[in-house]
């Protein structure tokens, strides 16, 4: 059984409603390193619903061996209010119907406000710094007030995790190879996660834009160092990734298991949870910059017919797929092609086949950034 399980109600929507968001917590409270999961921030991202599963069985046996040195604290559904979110049988719950938007943008930066608490406040002992900082990452969060449900929600899951050592959102695309996304500033552990888990691509990212969950927790840490650079040291103390656990419909038993198990194997590797975690399988791929990433679009509505398929290495200028005009001439009606604009892998691809103008469609991870790829606009809702 977990140390603790936290149910923290949501401000009610409407007469009669309630939500709860379920925090389970293993190992002693306040033990470091602290971990924490969540999944199905976009609440219509399955696959991490079964690994956060999986996840729980496998820190339950921890649990019950004696083998939890740090603390870990798992949200298996981030997202009460999108699983709620059906609209003629689907789910939907990448955006908020109340038109707040989408679920992982908008986090609180709490770098500016905690930059001002802390002038004078640091010493020259790197740990005692660190102490001091998440002191004040969690006094400034608990200033923050919501009405709105979502708001709400994203104070309370932020609340979770704002002082972990290691953070993991659990996430999927649309039709995916497993990748992750991680600051440029991690890299280093982005490398052995991504080998753990067997990632096709490891994305790092500077400035993605939008204030994702991720940036929320690990963020801090690198504006404050530039910020109070004079003053003493600031670790990095907060490794935070974005795990995207293939696509929407690989919801499986082997592949949900095989993940909890490498997650598992990194906190042992982190000092997590005691054992041995065996050697580090060798790494799939070499970071690339979300940058490089070309993001492909489609000039014109219609047919969506690819031409290269999930997990082909492209060659800048290949066609990548056409659109095909359904109402168009039987004979000789044009095709427009849609061309990489790199050499990459193509990672990721929208699962459907009907587009729009403009509509993205397909992500190529290249090694080069790419010149239209602006920072601050690098995550698409």
């Amino acid at each position: 059984m977990p140390t603790l399980t936290s149910r923290i109600e949501l401000p009610s929507s409407a007469p009669g409603t309630r939500r709860v968001l379920l925090a389970h917590r293993y190992g002693a409270p306040g033990a470091r390193p602290k971990a924490y999961f969540q999944a199905a921030l976009h609440a219509d991202e399955i696959p991490g619903l079964l690994v956060a599963h999986h996840l729980l069985q496998g820190l339950e046996q921890a649990q019950a061996e004696g083998r939890l040195i740090g603390e870990v604290v798992v949200v298996p559904a981030a997202n009460p209010i999108g699983l709620g979110q059906h609209l003629n049988g689907r789910l939907l719950g990448r955006f908020d119907f109340e038109s707040t938007g989408n679920f992982n943008r908008g986090f609180p930066d709490l770098a500016a406000v905690a930059v001002e608490r802390l002038r004078g406040g640091l010493s020259d002992d790197p740990a005692t710094n660190v102490n001091r900082i998440r002191e004040t990452l969690r006094a400034v969060l608990a200033g923050q007030k919501a009405l709105r449900e979502s708001a709400a929600l994203k104070l309370a899951l932020l609340s979770l995790a704002i002082d972990a050592d290691y953070v993991f959102d659990l996430h999927c695309d649309s039709e995916s190879l497993l990748h992750l996304y991680a600051a440029r500033q991690h890299s280093d552990e982005a490398r052995i996660l991504g080998a753990e888990l067997g990632a096709a691509a490891i994305l790092l990212e500077d400035d993605p834009g939008g204030n994702p969950f991720d940036e929320a927790c690990a963020g801090p840490w690198w504006k404050l160092r530039a910020a109070l650079a004079e003053e003493g040291p600031v670790p990095l103390a907060c490794f935070a990734t974005t795990v995207e656990l293939r696509g929407q419909a690989d919801v499986r038993d082997d592949y949900a298991a095989a993940d909890a198990a490498a997650l598992l194997r990194f906190l042992r590797r982190r000092g997590v949870v005691a054992g041995e975690p065996g050697p580090l399988p060798e790494p799939c791929c070499e970071p690339t910059p979300l940058e490089g990433v070309d993001v492909l679009t489609a000039p014109a509505a219609g047919v969506l017919v690819y031409r290269a398929g999930l997990g082909e290495r492209i060659t800048a200028g290949e066609v990548v797929a056409e659109v095909v005009d359904p109402l168009g001439e039987p004979l000789g009606a044009a095709r427009p092609e849609v061309r990489a604009g790199t050499d990459g892998l193509l990672f990721a691809r929208m699962s459907e086949r009907l587009v729009r103008p403009g509509q993205k469609f397909c992500k190529i991870a290249g090694r080069e950034p790419l010149d239209y790829r602006q920072a601050g606009k690098l995550l698409e809702d």
